[in-house]
């Protein structure tokens, strides 16, 4: 039989001092369920916050199993929906982060056109919420504007990508503009700005002769959300899909009372979960359709075996890394 490895845990805790490889059987599929080879998995900021338990869902003891991201091959089927050889990705529920991977086929989606695993492996959360991001709160046209911040964040680069692809121009908030100004304009950035830099902020809105955004993307919270809704213009819309900063969102009754502004949230977890089975293939066929040809890319800062998943998270964990931590489950 088979053996499995996979990165379990029995408490809640930090990361590197609970996950340990932990090897099993390779569970065969029952009736509608298929058998993936895993190739590869990100470590995302909510595998760490669930790991620690302080995410929306919540560890299974004993042994839990981390991942909610992750791309891999059908080794085995039992379900008419997928043949073996076929490239997938883990739509529905946590558990990426082993060689193998046994489940309902429901959990999956099958990949219609060849894409780079490590890229395939983050196809799940960050386009999508990205997109979901600039399609789903305001109808924006071509030429349109909007702002964001954490703009040098996954989610923060997917946006920028995919606001050049839908013909929308994006000002970027980040906390080193001086660093991340270069590296962002490739991406499709059009206007990059230092978060502390009042002054500069004020010369962006003045260089677009009157006209305000009218859609904010916050992932940071504190006073990086009140930037925003300080450029935003009247009845605009700020949509929060994240805290970094730990912060409250705290708004002041001038941005209700005088602008108008309208509060939005995003959990793209929940989201999908409320989505018909066809309309999730769509969004996804249209996402892996661009990072298939590469308009639409995640860097990479480091990539690990799952036999040294405790150096990976601490890395994940570390500030000025450039990109997504991987874990190469074929290796």
């Amino acid at each position: 039989m088979v053996e499995n490895t996979l990165a379990a845990f029995s408490q809640c805790g930090q990361p590197e001092q609970v996950l340990e490889p932990h090897s099993a059987p390779v569970r065969e599929p029952k009736a509608g369920e298929i058998l993936v080879r895993m190739l590869a998995a990100p470590i995302n900021p909510a595998d760490i916050n669930f790991i620690q338990g302080v995410y929306g869902l919540k560890p299974v003891f004993p042994d839990a199993t981390a991942g909610m991201e992750g791309c891999g091959v059908v080794e085995e089927t039992r379900s008419p929906a997928f043949l073996p050889g076929d490239q997938v990705i883990l739509l529905h529920g946590i558990g990426t982060w082993a060689k193998y991977l046994t489940a309902s086929a429901d959990r999956f989606l099958k990949l219609k056109v060849p894409v780079d695993p490590a890229q395939a492996a983050m196809l799940k959360i960050n386009p999508p919420t990205a997109y979901r991001l600039l399609t789903g709160y305001r109808e924006l046209h071509r030429g349109d504007w909007l702002v964001q911040n954490a703009a040098n964040s996954g989610v923060g680069r997917c946006v920028m990508q995919l606001a050049r692809l839908l013909g929308f121009k994006t000002i970027n908030l980040v906390r080193r503009a001086d660093r991340w100004a270069e590296e962002l304009r490739t991406l499709g950035a059009d206007v990059v700005v230092g978060e502390d830099d009042p002054q500069a902020v004020q010369q962006v809105l003045a260089a677009l002769g009157g006209t305000r955004p009218l859609l904010g993307l916050n992932a940071v919270g504190g006073e990086s959300a009140i930037r925003l809704m300080e450029v935003l213009g009247d009845g605009g819309t700020l949509v929060t899909y994240g805290a970094m900063s730990k912060q409250s969102l705290k708004v002041p009754n001038r941005f209700l009372i005088f602008k108008g502004l309208e509060l939005k949230g995003l959990w793209i977890t929940a989201w999908l979960q409320q989505q018909s089975r066809g309309d999730i293939e769509q969004l996804y066929d249209r996402l892996a359709g661009w990072m298939a040809k590469g308009a639409l890319h995640q860097p990479i800062d480091a990539t690990y075996p799952l036999a040294q998943v405790t150096a990976a998270v601490t890395r994940a964990q570390e500030a000025y890394r450039n990109g997504k931590v991987m874990l190469r489950l074929d290796q």
